[in-house]
């Protein structure tokens, strides 16, 4: 298959260069000096097993250079998805899937829930996040009919432009958003497979996106508040309390709206404790001086927490707090 990989970051560039080297017709979408290392000297990745490999792919910053494909995986941060529509369009033709492997609430969330129809009938209109997605122009450019939804189980990073270091976990998990599932999302999970990823297809990939969320917007902006490693903020009864307290607020918001995660906080917590002193992906962007992912993980998350109608006092004290953390570096606007 013709794939195109929108972002090669640490995930996508880990997914890059395994369906390359699985036979596929490989392309990436990249920026300053991570193209350029790729291009000079191919993306290399270093697996798990300490092995390096180095995979030669096309790669471009103009997407209009790759031309349409068969699938687009869109592998960006959620305050990038603006500069995406705006420019994906080159890549899509009449058949094209796209599949979004991201953090946070993805935009199309509520287009499949049976929640957003109950609310159109009792005259609410039609449910979007207007945070995540003002004025429609991520959905126009990227309709719900074309969409698989991935929900990402590993760790990788990016130490150096063009290396990427997977470090854990190889779980994928796709399907389309209301779980009516067509022949893209199993063709994508084979080749997912082929290339020696764990992927599985899902009939409700909203609640798989809910379960992933349920760490990421305690555990995230928490570590980049405090600079500190998973296993320091599960040792301190203080900060794990409160991550609890999160955790279980938006436990109440996804119930609200149809979507019950149906796990416990405390032991989705110890779950991590094997990561040891793991940097959670906010805290390395931290670190590193880029954009956070705030609004995807938290903002979005309040959206639906205020049009089903939940208090949530907690995840807004910490929203206030990370974004004025980083707006005062600029790594939020």
């Amino acid at each position: 298959m013709k794939i195109c990989i929108y972002g090669a970051g640490a995930i996508g560039g880990l997914v890059a260069g395994r369906l390359a080297q699985a036979g596929h017709e490989v392309s990436v979408v990249a920026r300053g000096a991570h193209l350029t290392a790729i291009r000079e000297k191919g993306l290399r990745i270093l697996s798990a097993d300490g092995s390096v490999r180095v995979v030669q792919l096309a790669a471009d910053e103009k997407p209009e250079k790759l031309g349409p494909q068969d699938y687009v995986i869109v592998a960006v941060k959620g305050q990038s998805l603006q500069e995406v529509a705006a420019t994906i369009a080159p890549l899509l033709g009449p058949d094209t899937s796209i599949v979004t492997a991201m953090n946070g609430v993805p935009w199309w969330f509520f287009d499949r829930l049976p929640f957003a129809s109950e609310s159109a009938a009792r005259g609410g209109g039609k449910l979007r996040l207007e945070t995540l997605d003002p004025g429609g122009q991520i959905s126009a450019a990227m309709p719900t009919s074309r969409l698989v939804g991935c929900v990402v189980h590993l760790a990788a990073s990016t130490p150096e432009p063009g290396f990427i270091r997977h470090s854990t976990g190889s779980r994928l998990i796709l399907g389309e958003p209301g779980g009516k599932n067509t022949a893209r999302t199993q063709a994508i999970v084979d080749a997912l497979n082929a290339a020696g990823f764990k992927a599985e297809a899902s009939t409700f990939i909203e609640k798989d996106f809910w379960v992933k969320l349920l760490g990421n917007l305690s555990v995230n902006p928490v570590a980049a508040l405090t600079l500190a490693t998973c296993d320091r903020l599960l040792a301190d009864p203080y900060a794990k309390a409160y991550m609890v307290a999160i955790m279980r607020e938006s436990l109440a918001i996804g119930r609200a709206v149809g979507v019950d995660a149906d796990i416990d906080p405390e032991a989705r917590l110890d779950m991590a404790r094997h990561l040891g002193a793991f940097k959670p992906s906010t805290l390395q962007d931290m670190e590193a001086g880029k954009k956070l992912e705030i609004d995807g993980l938290l903002t979005g998350t309040l959206e639906i927490a205020r049009k089903a109608g939940v208090a949530a006092p907690c995840m807004e004290s910490l929203l206030g707090l990370i974004r004025l953390r980083a707006e005062s570096t600029g790594q939020y606007k």
